[in-house]
Parts: structure tokens; C-alpha cells; sequence
């Protein structure tokens, strides 16, 4: 029975540690898995160190995170997220909260927990929105400056394909595919 802990930071700025060092301190953690710089708004499957956690956890293990929204912001996909990992035996332990799903109380208040966690990003967002919306308003806020002109994707499009074109200009392909069609 292995003792394991899954970390989750969302941007490249910033760093697992202040989690490993809170569990580390009452946890003999045997194993650990971490998904660095990316969002809790991405569905647990689809995370590299979240899949490789999956697949190794086996029944009689317990998974030790600091907090709910390192599982994720998406209510249903933490409760499935749970309910998979219940299914295989694993105990899941949310240290922040104190809560052990060994019972019926701490499954309850995961599941309430999860709700909030997805309204907090929600409330973001919309501070986010109105804050844009604002800067708009007073002229303050002209959006992302453009990296590469159409005219430029337009004259490597010539003699290159669009992935050819997308690594020479460090841009994606669909940007390639969206300039080369700009007037």
C-alpha cells in the first residue's frame, strides 16, 4: 500500500514546492506526480502526470494532494475524478480541508468543495471580463499586439507550407491558416 501525492501549479511561474514541502511534512510519501504549468480547468485524464498517477495507483493506495482544486475546477470531472479512483481501492486524502473520502462525510464535502472550486473560476473570469471591458472603455486596453502581419504569412505561404511556414515564423498553424485569409 503506497502513499502518493499529486501536485499542480498552473503556470510555468510558479512552483510545486510550497505543496511537496506541506505534505512532505506529515506524509512518508513514497511516490510522487505533478503536472507543472498546467490548468486545473483541463480535464484530469488529458494531464501527463495526473494519467501516469492513474496508472499506477493500485487498490490499498491512498493519493494525498493539498487541495481540491489541484484535482480540478470542474465539479463533475473532480467527483468522477474521485469515484474512478474510489472504484480502484485508492483512499484520497485533501489535506487542506482535512478530509479523508474513507466516509460518507468527506465524500459530501468534496462534492460541495468541487461546486465551490468551479464557481471561484467562474467569478474569476467574469472579474476578469469586466476588468477588459473597463480598460477597453478608457482606452487602455488595445488586446495582444500582433507578432507576424498577414502580408509576412502571406509571402512565406508562397514557397512554404503552413507548418514549414508556422515553425519559421514561431507561430501556431492555425495562426498561419487565419493570417494567410486576412484581407
Amino acid at each position: 500500500m503506497a502513499t502518493v501525492a499529486y501536485y499542480r501549479v498552473s503556470t510555468k511561474e510558479q512552483s510545486i514546492e510550497n505543496q511537496r514541502m506541506e505534505l512532505e511534512k506529515v506524509y512518508q510519501i513514497e511516490r510522487d506526480f505533478m503536472d507543472n504549468a498546467v490548468s486545473g480547468t483541463i480535464k484530469t485524464a488529458d494531464r501527463e502526470g495526473f494519467s501516469a498517477m492513474l496508472n499506477y495507483v493500485r487498490d490499498g493506495d491512498t493519493l494525498i494532494t493539498v487541495d481540491i482544486d489541484r484535482l480540478g475546477r470542474d465539479a463533475i470531472d473532480v467527483q468522477q475524478t474521485i469515484a474512478k479512483l474510489k472504484g480502484m481501492g485508492v483512499n484520497i486524502i485533501i489535506t487542506r480541508l482535512g478530509v479523508d473520502l474513507d466516509s460518507d462525510a468527506g465524500e459530501l464535502l468534496i462534492t460541495i468543495m468541487s461546486k465551490v472550486a468551479e464557481m471561484e473560476r467562474r467569478k474569476m473570469l467574469e472579474r476578469q471580463r469586466a476588468g477588459i471591458a473597463r480598460a477597453k472603455a478608457e482606452g487602455k486596453y488595445k488586446g495582444s499586439q500582433k507578432s507576424v502581419e498577414p502580408e509576412v504569412v502571406k509571402s512565406a505561404r508562397k514557397t512554404m507550407s503552413i507548418a514549414d511556414t508556422a515553425e519559421h515564423l514561431g507561430i501556431s498553424v492555425a495562426t498561419v491558416k487565419r493570417l494567410q485569409k486576412a484581407n
